[in-house]
């Protein structure tokens, strides 16, 4: 399967779902069950290798300020579902992670988790139960340049005004018992 034909099912997916998560979910099983083992291992390639190319520290800054905060596993998923929304949401926000200041992006499905397992939970069962190994290594830091915590929202102050996100320093945990 090349790059192409993997974004044209995905492009679909996000099309006849009209952007719902389970939608695209369900919809992305059926239309992989009607690959071959061989183009569904390819299709998780694909998504693999995006995947990992949106492994920044520009685009973290930017799940952070949308999901009020983001954990390694929910840049995961926010990855994911940015690679739902098609190849250009994905190359645009790649490119300029603020850009997503600029189109209607759901904050509550931002991190929705489930895409990305999709096409492993079809391989499994395709390939009779078989776990397949993953096409490659997951870079083990994101790439780009690290952010601090404390001044994320003047990353993308536009991200930061669109999902009313502000900068709370916390106290330690022990302050909180004082009377």
């Amino acid at each position: 399967m090349t790059l192409d034909q993997f974004w044209k099912i995905v492009e679909k997916v996000h099309r006849d779902s009209h952007g719902n998560m389970d939608k695209k979910c369900e919809s992305l099983d059926v239309d992989l069950r009607k690959l071959t083992l061989e183009e569904v291992c390819s299709f998780h390639k694909h998504i693999n290798e995006c995947q990992d190319r949106a492994y920044t520290w520009e685009l973290w800054a930017a799940a952070y300020i949308i999901g009020g905060g983001c954990s390694d596993d929910a840049f995961s998923d926010f990855r994911s579902t940015l690679i739902s929304m098609g190849r250009e949401t994905f190359e645009k926000a790649i490119a300029d992670p603020q850009w997503l200041a600029e189109i209607d992006y759901d904050a509550e499905n931002a991190h929705y988790e489930g895409y990305q397992y999709v096409p492993t939970k079809v391989e499994e069962e395709l390939s009779g139960g078989k776990r397949l190994p993953r096409y490659q290594a997951h870079p083990a830091q994101p790439s780009g340049k690290r952010w601090d915590e404390d001044k994320v929202d003047e990353l993308y102050p536009k991200l930061a005004k669109k999902y009313s996100y502000t900068v709370t320093k916390s106290r330690p945990w022990w302050q909180f018992w004082k009377s």
